[in-house]
């Protein structure tokens, strides 16, 4: 949400499919990251660039405190420019 957050022009973004793999109950805090950041930026700016949506497929691993993972989520993002 960082790349799209008052962006000229405004940039629609929207989930378009979530798939998930659970590898063991999560019991206490669980800590999600993604380390895509730049990959989506990239995508942001391709449909900026292009007028047409762009797609990306990220991946966010789940861990518990003792750095276990617990489960993994693979979302597929569209973005476009709006106007």
């Amino acid at each position: 949400m960082a790349h799209v957050y008052k962006r000229n022009p405004p940039v629609s973004m929207l989930v378009v499919r979530v798939e998930s793999e659970y590898h063991k109950k999560a019991t206490g805090i669980t800590a999600f990251t993604c380390n895509a950041g730049d990959e989506i930026k990239q995508v942001i700016e391709e449909a900026i660039n292009t007028g047409q949506s762009r797609s990306i497929r990220v991946q966010s691993t789940g861990k518990n405190s003792a750095g276990e993972i617990v489960a993994e989520f693979w979302i597929t993002w569209s973005f476009k420019a709006k106007g």
